[in-house]
């Protein structure tokens, strides 16, 4: 991975980190929104609001355009699938990990695991 591309993916997450900021994204992936519209459901200012979402502009996450008297703010996906990308480097981890607790979980239960059940039954002889 490249140096910018770290870079961007650094501050990307600091972005993420805060929880104002990933409700402000979940809000604006219904649609574009005014800084008032995003600011409605928080008890901040709306300098608040305003710095929270320059920090998500820094990180690309989110543009502001320019209509009339209103910046509605959008969404910008592109770094968020750079996460995407950087995390399914550990996808293999993740599931080898859940297979391993699933087979425990089935252990503690004493069911067969699915493939286990269909060698029982083309075990068994014909009646």
């Amino acid at each position: 991975m490249a140096v910018v591309t770290d870079d961007r993916l650094s501050e990307t997450f600091s972005a993420l980190a805060n929880p104002t900021r990933r409700s402000i994204l979940a809000r604006l992936a219904q649609g574009e929104a005014t800084v008032n519209e995003l600011a409605a459901p928080f008890e901040m200012t709306l300098p608040a609001i305003s710095r929270h979402i320059k920090v998500l502009e820094r990180a690309g996450l989110v543009t502001q355009g320019q209509r009339a008297q209103y910046r509605p703010c959008v969404i910008d996906p592109a770094p968020l699938r750079e996460v995407l990308t950087w995390a399914e480097q550990y996808r293999p981890i993740w599931e080898s990990r859940f297979d391993r607790l699933d087979d425990y979980l089935r252990e503690l239960e004493g069911t067969p695991r699915d493939h286990d059940r269909d060698l029982i039954n083309d075990t068994k002889e014909p009646t």
